[in-house]
């Protein structure tokens, strides 16, 4: 892990925590970039894209895009920032990536991200394997519900951070190897998915934090544990009204790029002339920064 997610150093999680905050946006404007061709992405667009990762570990951008090349759009976009390893979960297309629309029927209808209900906060593929981890996804919005389907956002560093304040205890918790587990999910009489546990906080072969988490409290057991149950009360809390909770309602065009932060959806209403249809994309890097904007925004940051 880094330096600063080291519960024993505290100077060095300090000195971090006190330069994120400093830098976290203060408005969801402070997100996107615009760009003018997502399969081309200039230097400056590439900066910008990689700067609100660093920040925020997101970054919202807005293009022109027609819907029939969104799909490939979206994955051309996403390879320029290091993500090319997409995650075929059995809902996706054959391509991998997952047209998310209220189904009719069908084996999608069974989930609720194919419904116009809300969906609580969570971080996406809190059910997969450890070898199956989603470091990072994408949402790119083809159109919009004729009312609702806001999304709001939060960088997992920021749980962290609220976690590790009030006591370290609760992180320790939570990186506990089997803090949070998924039950098994059965189809046809048939075992689909066996019984996940693992850890809410672990981190990447680069050191860098990952968050497995879901607010549903059905198909899902925590770990009977006195700091567990402490430090997801308080998540709970820090869910419910953060001051540096990000809101968005995406437009055609629109499209989040992230390292797997916490996100919602509220419900939503289609019309005859409004069908929401966002694409999503979920793979197994992370939008890496450090070492691959370009020199000169580097060297500024």
């Amino acid at each position: 892990m880094l330096p600063h997610f080291d519960l024993d150093d505290r100077a060095a999680y300090l000195a971090w925590r006190a330069r994120k905050l400093q830098r976290y946006p203060r408005s969801v404007d402070e997100l996107v970039v615009e760009i003018a061709d997502p399969f081309r992405l200039t230097a400056a667009e590439r900066d910008a894209l990689l700067d609100r990762c660093e920040r925020a570990n997101m970054a919202i951008y807005v293009t022109a895009c027609a819907p029939a090349q969104a799909k490939d759009a979206l994955r051309a976009l996403a390879g320029q920032l290091g993500l090319r390893t997409l995650d075929p979960n059995y809902l996706a297309d054959d391509d991998g990536i997952s047209p998310i629309a209220v189904a009719a029927g069908g084996v999608r209808g069974d989930f609720i991200p194919y419904t116009d209900r809300a969906i609580r906060w969570h971080t996406d593929g809190y059910y997969n394997p450890p070898g199956k981890t989603i470091r990072a996804m994408a949402l790119h919005c083809v159109e919009r519900a004729e009312s609702g389907g806001e999304n709001r956002l939060l960088d997992h560093e920021l749980a962290y951070i609220a976690l590790r304040d009030a006591d370290p205890a609760y992180v320790r918790a939570l990186m506990q190897p089997d803090a949070m587990s998924i039950p098994a999910r059965e189809s046809d009489g048939e075992i689909a998915r066996g019984d996940q546990s693992g850890p809410v906080f672990s981190f990447g072969a680069d050191g860098r934090l990952h968050m497995r988490y879901t607010a549903r409290t059905r198909s899902i057991a925590w770990k009977d544990d006195p700091d567990v149950a402490a430090a997801t009360a308080l998540l709970a809390r820090v869910l419910d009204g953060d001051p540096h909770i990000l809101r968005v309602r995406l437009e055609p065009g629109m499209g989040i790029v992230c390292n797997n932060v916490l996100h919602d959806r509220a419900a939503f209403a289609d019309s005859e002339a409004r069908r929401r249809l966002v694409l999503r994309a979920r793979f197994y890097e992370a939008i890496t920064v450090a070492d691959t904007r370009s020199p000169r925004v580097a060297a500024a940051a």
